[in-house]
């Protein structure tokens, strides 16, 4: 070790392991981590949990095993760009910018790819709510987790025909999916509109019932477990061979054996540092919509197929969330894309919504053109990434985090395969080569 290597050795705040990131994926990372006998340092410029995991729609979303595109986005690709409020947006003043990514994105439609994709998420889905359930029973946190399904409905007759190919994909990649009436649907849900037509079940689905309570209960186990807490900006860092020490804005330098990248959107220009990749990295910049007034309005979470989003009771009300826009990092919200969420809700029920007191949120989903997360190591083990995971963060967090445990503390994924512990074959975790830092 060179002499400026040991003198921020000597000068640094310092721990095993430094999480970069306190969202949910971080938070959970840093739990498993401790419990593997590390010394964890959590790390965030924000409070934890006050990013991308304070505002999701709390879907526990096992059945979305397809990419968050397909072919029909290229003759899509003219309205994302003029209509302002649609679903799913392209800001013209970003399209520069993102192009690439989008080209990279069409790419990844091409048969190989896409099923690769397919294969990816289905291999993290099919683990997730397995993995959420040995968590939260560590922590006393079961009753922040409701495991009642969730169902997609449809309003109009034309639209038959595409919910029922959409049940025959997902019955294909094996995602439990019932077909109900609208009736049945009301009997479950009774303050849904006559108007339903029917929709799908999806019974190996949930959701929480606060994120941010989540984000908290887990905070509080990790901190019991020894986990610390500083909230700071690590604005860069570099390896060397005692680790990796990170520069941050208020504590200076700090320093860790190994350093875990999980700050969502913000991943990119670290992971460039601490590896030399560069990592095709944008965000979809997601809008939820909070009504305090409609606490019991549905008992489960409930999806428009027409009018693309989702609505999800929780402690504190009820919130539509689903609506995408691609503007990058710096560009200010738009709030009335949340407040369209109530408008799209308009004669989904019985009776309109209550929006008095609502809130707008708006928070960026970290998103990469093949639509699968980054969880591996790089830098002989140094580096740990785990980022990258768009809408499906929350659904995927607590089976990323036993991933990052194993690749911390039983090596490093391996060129071309992946070496799993016998605990990781014994869960049926996935195998990590799809997820790997080198695709790129």
């Amino acid at each position: 070790m060179g002499s400026q290597d040991q003198a921020v050795h000597d000068n640094a705040d310092q721990a095993d392991v430094i999480v970069v990131g306190a969202g949910v994926i971080g938070i959970v990372s840093a739990l498993a981590l401790s419990r593997r006998g590390l010394n964890v340092m959590v790390v965030d410029k924000q409070a934890p949990g006050m990013g991308a995991s304070f505002g999701n729609a709390g879907h526990m979303a096992t059945e979305q095993v397809f990419p968050i595109a397909d072919a029909s986005i290229i003759k899509r690709l003219p309205g994302m760009l003029m209509d302002p409020k649609g679903p799913l947006r392209l800001d013209w003043r970003y399209l520069p910018k993102a192009l690439p990514w989008f080209i990279r994105l069409l790419s990844n439609l091409r048969p190989a790819p896409y099923q690769a994709s397919v294969s990816g998420l289905r291999a993290l889905n099919e683990a997730s709510l397995d993995a959420w359930r040995r968590l939260l029973d560590t922590v006393d946190g079961a009753h922040l987790l409701k495991q009642d399904g969730s169902f997609m409905v449809y309003e109009q007759d034309n639209s038959l025909a595409a919910l029922q190919a959409l049940q025959a994909c997902m019955a294909t990649q094996g995602v439990p999916v019932e077909s109900w009436s609208g009736n049945a649907i009301r009997d479950v849900a009774p303050q849904l509109s006559d108007a339903i037509r029917g929709g799908l079940f999806f019974p190996a689905t949930g959701h929480v019932v606060d994120p941010l309570a989540l984000v908290r209960h887990l905070v509080t186990a990790a901190k019991s477990a020894g986990v610390t807490f500083r909230q700071d900006d690590v604005v860069s860092g570099h390896v060397h061979a005692q680790g990796v020490t990170l520069e941050a804005a208020g504590a200076g330098r700090l320093h860790g054996r190994q350093v875990l990248v999980a700050c969502g959107a913000h991943s990119a220009p670290l992971t460039a540092r601490l590896t030399g990749i560069r990592v095709p990295l944008d965000t979809e910049r997601g809008y939820h919509l909070m009504l305090p007034g409609e606490q019991s309005r549905l008992p489960l979470a409930v999806t428009s197929l027409e009018r693309r989003f989702i609505m999800t009771p929780m402690t504190d009300g009820l919130r539509l969330a689903g609506t995408v826009e691609f503007a990058g990092l710096k560009r200010p919200p738009d709030m009335e894309r949340a407040w369209q969420l109530h408008r799209l809700s308009q004669g989904l029920f019985k009776t309109p919504l209550d929006a008095a007191a609502a809130t707008p949120w708006m928070g960026f989903r970290p998103s990469l053109p093949d639509s699968l997360p980054v969880i591996d190591s790089a830098q002989d083990g140094r580096v740990l990434l785990a980022f990258g995971h768009h809408h499906l963060g929350l659904t995927q967090a607590a089976v990323t985090a036993e991933l990052v445990a194993e690749l911390a503390t039983s090596g490093a994924t391996e060129a071309g395969t992946s070496r799993q512990p016998p605990s990781v074959r014994d869960r049926a975790l996935p195998e990590l080569a799809p997820y790997r830092l080198d695709r790129f």
